[in-house]
């Protein structure tokens, strides 16, 4: 059966494929995040054990909002460590970095999720796409504020 929100299928695709790139930047950071919970050592461990831990949890929540976004649009949603390695714009870690390497990889991917989230913006807006730019608008806000959080763990 044809879809008819009232976005157009060339909007609508635009969308999907942005929100795409945001769903793998988001597992990406996700599968960091979760790595380096298991993996942080050092004076800060509890701390930042419990951090990445309360992050990883929201990211995994996230991924399924974007996925499900992509979906009601009309599109699948890419669902495979492959397909998520040529979209993200986020890059794995290879070894087990020390906690501050740890911190800074992080806000840089929460940053990164954030323009990535900002750049899909503009064609949710133009196609009057409400639900997701309210979902981008939220992602922002909360990666805007695990970076600041992150980074304030950085300061001296």
């Amino acid at each position: 059966m044809e879809m008819d929100i009232g976005i157009s299928k060339k909007d609508r695709k635009a969308i999907a494929d942005g929100l795409s790139r945001l769903l793998a930047d988001t597992y990406t950071l996700y599968l960091k995040t979760h790595n380096f919970h298991w993996n942080v050592e050092g004076p800060m461990f509890n701390t930042l054990h419990l951090m990445f831990e309360t992050q990883y949890n929201e990211l995994a929540l996230a991924v399924d909002l974007i996925a499900e976004r992509i979906r009601a649009l009309g599109y699948p949603a890419p669902g495979s460590y492959a397909a998520y390695a040529k979209l993200s714009s986020i890059k794995e870690e290879q070894g087990v970095p020390n906690a501050t390497e740890m911190i800074k990889q992080l806000v840089a991917g929460q940053e990164a999720v954030v323009k990535t989230a900002r750049s899909v913006f503009p064609a949710a807006e133009k196609a009057g796409d409400e639900p997701t730019a309210d979902l981008l608008t939220q992602r922002m806000q909360i990666h805007e504020k695990n970076a600041w959080m992150l980074r304030a763990l950085l300061s001296k």
